[in-house]
């Protein structure tokens, strides 16, 4: 058995390889599971792992090059999948106690669509609990570590969707991105995280949070990466009326466009937020430099709603998830106590034991703040507040074609550090807006953080489905920067050296 270093391949790579006989897609299989084997022990990126699906994908591959085929565009690309989408041969937890051994009926319309590209499933990704978190220390099965660092988070909630690519477990990984579930975690672990325009992919099949605000999307080592999986699970579903019928771009053909006549405004306003670090702030600024020197127009622009995102995104998330979270009863769907004595003691019962903390707590505000007498004060006021970022973006897009600002306000931090929820959710700072607003952003690695020596990320937002020029602006700032980030661990395994 030949053992290929995934975290050396980007998925094209990968499937280049495959194509011309380099290796064949059993061997890649074999090495994602050696790897995983090797490190997945410290990292927990993984929930559940799916040999059986994997190999079985391999071999239609390797079947089909054999007979001379064509191949599909993402051939024998080993992917994990967060666990909150289901699967048929999986589990399908949420990372939750009152889920664990719900065993999936139907298949996720973005996971099936990967793997009809090729794809291989090698596994069900960790995840805070139900999404409800930006560290995936809420998950009720242990946390994830990040590959840079063993003590420090990967970031949430689909914290094991972007360790595993950063550790090299895997090439591409789906996630969902609800208030920032996707561009947090890929800053945080140096990986590409892409959160599509709402409605570009599909939510069937993914178990909801927030049904207004909840994407797909994928993450990769590379640019390239997000922009070939995009290609495959985007598109209109008659399963999903919010899906969009807008035609998909070949978007791996934007890539080599470069930022020459681009028009990129960093949001200054947001980069004053008090707790931003101030080599983050620097990175960013340097980024529009960037811009700047491959040609691009480069100005200033202010969001002044953003800064009520925050307070708005945990009025209306945890209002649809109290919503959205009713039916994991104890009766339809998951855990139930054995002996309940009435209706309303199973009820109570099975979801105080099945839920954790995070989850009771959002469940908790989202009731009331749908309850009578306070909609209107607090849900209604959230919704005008939407209303006003929406706004806000589309007179930036009037004169910008993409807005930089910080993925995160800091780098990982360790575990515990964020002792109380308020300080949590700032995290999400920077994310929240697009997803109150459902444009499309991006985080690109922009280096490495000098006192710490963790990943940082630039997030670049995009217009209503202008995923085209949104990673057009993000492969350009990745060619002009090269960084190849190489986790510390992974470059233990392997001997390798990565850095800037």
């Amino acid at each position: 058995m030949s053992t290929i270093d995934l975290s050396a391949l980007t998925a094209r790579e990968v499937r280049r390889g495959i194509a011309s006989g380099d290796f064949s897609a059993r061997e890649v299989a074999e090495s994602a599971y050696a790897r995983i084997e090797a490190l997945d022990g410290e990292v927990h990126a993984f929930l559940q792992l799916t040999p059986e699906l994997a190999f079985a994908a391999a071999d239609r591959v390797d079947r089909a090059r054999a007979a001379g085929e064509e191949l599909p565009p993402l051939a024998g690309v080993p992917a994990g999948i967060k666990d909150n989408m289901n699967l048929i041969g999986t589990r399908t937890t949420c990372a939750s106690r009152i889920l664990g051994n719900y065993e999936s009926v139907y298949d996720c319309t973005a996971v099936s669509r990967l793997l009809e590209a090729g794809a291989l499933p090698i596994g069900k990704c960790n995840m805070d609990e139900f999404a409800f978190g930006s560290s995936t220390e809420n998950s009720a099965y242990g946390p994830t570590r990040n590959p840079w660092d063993l003590e420090r988070v990967p970031g949430g909630s689909s914290g094991g969707s972007a360790a595993c690519v950063a550790a090299g477990m895997a090439s591409i990984s789906l996630g969902s991105d609800t208030g920032g579930s996707i561009r947090q975690p890929g800053a945080l672990t140096g990986t590409v995280g892409l959160k599509p325009t709402y409605g570009r992919v599909s939510r069937y099949g993914v178990v909801a949070f927030g049904s207004s605000l909840d994407q797909i999307g994928p993450f990769g080592k590379t640019v390239d990466d997000v922009a070939l999986a995009l290609e495959a699970i985007s598109g209109a579903d008659v399963m999903d009326a919010t899906s969009s019928v807008e035609p998909v771009d070949p978007y791996s053909e934007a890539l080599g466009r470069g930022a020459q006549g681009l028009r990129v405004g960093i949001v200054s306003d947001m980069l004053a937020m008090e707790g931003c670090g101030e080599e983050i702030r620097r990175v960013v600024n340097s980024s529009a430099e960037t811009f700047a020197a491959l040609g691009a127009e480069v100005g200033e622009v202010e969001l002044p709603s953003a800064q009520h995102g925050l307070a708005a995104y945990y009025i209306i998330g945890p209002a649809e998830a109290s919503s959205n979270l009713a039916r994991f009863d104890g009766i339809r769907y998951g855990r139930r106590v054995p002996d309940a004595d009435d209706v309303l003691d199973l009820y109570m019962r099975s979801r105080a034991e099945g839920f954790g903390p995070e989850t009771i707590r959002r469940i908790m505000l989202g009731t009331y703040a749908l309850s009578a007498g306070y909609y209107d004060a607090y849900y209604g006021q959230a919704q005008k507040a939407r209303t006003r970022i929406i706004q806000d973006f589309r007179a930036a897009f009037e004169r910008f074609d993409v807005l930089l600002t910080p993925s995160t306000p800091e780098v990982a931090f360790r575990f515990g550090e964020k002792s109380d929820p308020y300080t949590m959710y700032l995290n999400d700072y920077y994310t929240i807006p697009v997803n109150l607003a459902g444009n499309c952003a991006v985080s690109v690695p922009s280096g490495l953080c000098t006192t710490a020596g963790m990943p940082m990320g630039l997030q670049i937002i995009g217009d209503y489905f202008a995923e085209s020029t949104l990673l057009r602006a993000a492969a350009a700032f990745e060619e002009a920067t090269h960084f190849e980030p190489v986790p510390p661990l992974v470059r233990a395994l392997t001997g390798t050296e990565g850095g800037e």
